[in-house]
């Protein structure tokens, strides 16, 4: 969808195409309510402040919806696409990464109570299991602030990816 038929569509309508992105109400409400936006770095500029506020209980709701790492999203719906697509990098394709990326997982579930959640795209398995376990050493505080930049990212991507100018 171009950045001009975003902002012809009515407010429930634009508020659906934008749900794929995150599953932070609020921040399908800003982005909808800043419209129209005269370019496609305005729209992104938008997005990204209203992202900027997002609160511990928002993050943790938006998590919900994500697979852990190195698990296939199942079903049709546009987020699961989404994350299907982000994630295609990070086929292990070798049984001992595999295995590796799932004990990470459950390593970081028990450390901080919440899936793991990485910008996928653009890294591979080794990558991303690296980011894993440099992440396990943060705080609880660090890993809360690097988990919404990360979440930050994929909402910015998505929207870059549904909108274009």
């Amino acid at each position: 969808m171009t950045l001009d038929e975003f902002n012809a569509l009515p407010a429930d309508s634009a508020a659906a195409q934008l749900r794929p992105c995150v599953a932070i109400p609020a921040w399908v409400e800003a982005v909808v309510t800043g419209r129209p936006y005269a370019s496609h770095a305005a729209l992104l500029a938008a997005a990204r402040e209203a992202a900027d506020g997002w609160q511990a209980a928002e993050v943790e709701q938006a998590l919900a919806s994500h697979p852990r790492i190195g698990e296939r999203a199942a079903g049709a719906e546009e987020e699961a696409a989404h994350s299907r697509r982000e994630q295609a990098g990070v086929d292990a394709g070798q049984p001992a990464l595999a295995a590796a990326l799932l004990a990470g997982n459950r390593a970081y579930e028990q450390r901080f109570g919440r899936v793991f959640l990485v910008r996928a795209k653009g890294r591979d398995a080794h990558q991303i299991l690296a980011l894993l376990h440099q992440r396990l050493t943060h705080s609880p505080a660090q890993e809360l602030a690097e988990t919404t930049e990360q979440l930050r990212q994929i909402t910015l991507l998505r929207l870059e990816e549904r909108i274009t100018p």
